[in-house]
């Protein structure tokens, strides 16, 4: 799929993915979970065929996180609100359900792209990492405004947020496209799943990579 296909595609799912997001905001919870789960890819690439963009930013502990930098093994590339409490959780979970299922030499690591600026203090990021059980193979990746927004671009990544004030405090509402990218150890992106995904389906794509 080329990267005009893919952009056009981003945006579509977005907008569709705003009414969806306010819908479950004030829905009851069995009706959140009853999206149906796609056991396939969104997009796939060839070997060799669709380089991954390059960013560079840094992790929880304010260490340097790049795509170059983990060359070598498979990366889950995805884009995750730290202060969501919807999807963004249920999403990490999955992602480490993966790498749990794998074997020791074919566990990838997972960088987690962050869509909300306002969220990104280490105290927020360190606190997922517990709430949600995170992986020791996650790693955040944050930065400024405009580094953010370059890579979300680099991805099509669809990001809008929004801010009211509620007795005298903003509150920042984010709406992001919900998507990890598959890596492969040369750099190269191999497949897309959008949300709603299953857990297995990552896996098997991963294990196809690594085999």
């Amino acid at each position: 799929m080329n990267r005009w296909l893919l952009g056009a595609l981003a945006l579509v799912l977005v907008l569709l993915g705003v009414g969806a997001y306010l819908a479950t905001r004030t829905s009851p919870p069995a009706m959140a979970k009853s999206t149906a789960v796609s056991e396939t890819a969104a997009a796939t690439w060839g070997e060799g065929k669709q380089r991954a963009p390059a960013f560079a930013l840094r992790d929880q502990n304010g260490e340097p996180v790049s795509l170059a930098a983990l060359h070598g093994r498979p990366v889950i590339v995805t884009f995750i609100d730290p202060l969501c409490r919807d999807y963004c959780p249920i999403e990490a979970q999955h992602l480490s359900d993966v790498v749990r299922a794998l074997p020791p030499a074919q566990k990838p690591t997972i960088v987690a792209i962050s869509v909300n600026v306002y969220g990104n203090a280490r105290s927020n990021l360190l606190l997922d990492a517990r709430k949600w059980r995170l992986v020791p193979q996650w790693r955040w990746a944050i930065g400024s405004s405009s580094a953010l927004g370059s890579v979300w671009r680099a991805y099509h990544i669809a990001v809008m947020a929004s801010t009211k004030t509620v007795t005298g405090v903003k509150v920042h509402t984010i709406v992001h496209t919900e998507g990890a990218y598959l890596i492969d150890a040369n750099g190269f992106q191999r497949a897309l799943f959008l949300w709603p995904y299953s857990a297995g389906a990552v896996e098997r794509s991963l294990r196809a990579l690594t085999s």
